[in-house]
């Protein structure tokens, strides 16, 4: 599934291909969505916003269009008429007279007038972004210590989107990693040294992935790997999908297990 990252690089393709833009058509592919095209042709596009894993294309006349990609979703930005290289099913086009956005495979969609966006039951119940400009330490460290997180594991902690926003699989992984951390450690357990050091890795991996385009690995040795002959994916990662391959900080084989029936990688020499 696409996490923060991915979706915050998304929303900029969509805001350089369509915002500040009239839209000449929308469409549809779920009937009951298909009143709503009338209403938002000929409005302007005035911002594409994420909230985590969610995104919301903005018009100029109070209506948005909410989209979360799920699992499958994806995507394409472009000069009108032009085609994704992939065979998927379309869920909604955006086109202005010159480019388009395109949806695909994606089933979570509605429209939501701008009084509505946060009562809609996902976003209203989202934790902080962690890519918002806004999210700062103090904020993380407080929800940390909350009654109602503090004793709860790590590894359903860390994708739970009402504690933060944005934070999936992969970014779970690589955070623990990076920080020493187990995923069966709570934050009531963790001295005051090792939060501020989670807390940080919370916020710096995110907006690493999302500046690098996915890189959770020290950019550094990603490139170095790269230019060696390594592919992008094998470069990109500390630990996630690595799973019996040797750890790049103390060479142990990385552990492929399962916690809280989420497929968990570690280095069990660094987290400990």
């Amino acid at each position: 599934m696409p996490e923060g990252p991915e979706i915050r690089r998304a929303a900029d393709a969509i805001a350089a291909a369509i915002q500040g833009h009239e839209v000449e058509t929308v469409s549809f592919t779920f009937e009951r969505l298909k009143p709503w095209e009338r209403r938002l042709a000929g409005a302007t596009v005035v911002d594409v916003a994420t909230f985590g894993k969610a995104m919301l294309t903005r018009f100029g006349n109070g209506l948005n269009i909410y989209s979360h990609n799920q699992l499958y979703g994806r995507w394409y930005c472009g000069r009108r008429g032009e085609s994704p290289p992939w065979k998927r099913q379309l869920r909604l086009a955006i086109h202005t007279r010159s480019h388009s956005a395109l949806l695909y495979s994606a089933s979570d969609i509605c429209v939501l007038r701008d009084e509505e966006v946060m009562e809609h039951p996902f976003i209203g119940k989202l934790g902080p972004d962690l890519l918002a400009p806004g999210t700062k330490e103090q904020l993380i460290m407080e929800r940390l210590e909350e009654r109602r997180f503090r004793n709860r594991r790590l590894g359903g902690l860390l994708t739970d989107q009402s504690f933060v926003a944005g934070l999936g699989n992969y970014l779970r992984c690589e955070i623990l990693f990076v920080c020493g951390l187990l995923p069966a450690r709570r934050p009531s357990e963790l001295d005051g040294a090792t939060k501020r050091r989670l807390v940080d890795a919370m916020l710096a991996l995110p907006r690493q992935s999302y500046e690098t385009g996915g890189i959770t690995n020290d950019p550094a040795t990603a490139g170095e790997l790269m230019e060696a002959g390594a592919s992008f994916e094998e470069a990109r990662f500390w630990v996630f999908r690595r799973g019996g391959k040797p750890c790049y900080r103390c060479a142990t084989p990385i552990q492929r297990t399962t916690h809280g029936g989420q497929v968990t990688y570690l280095c069990p020499a660094c987290q400990r």
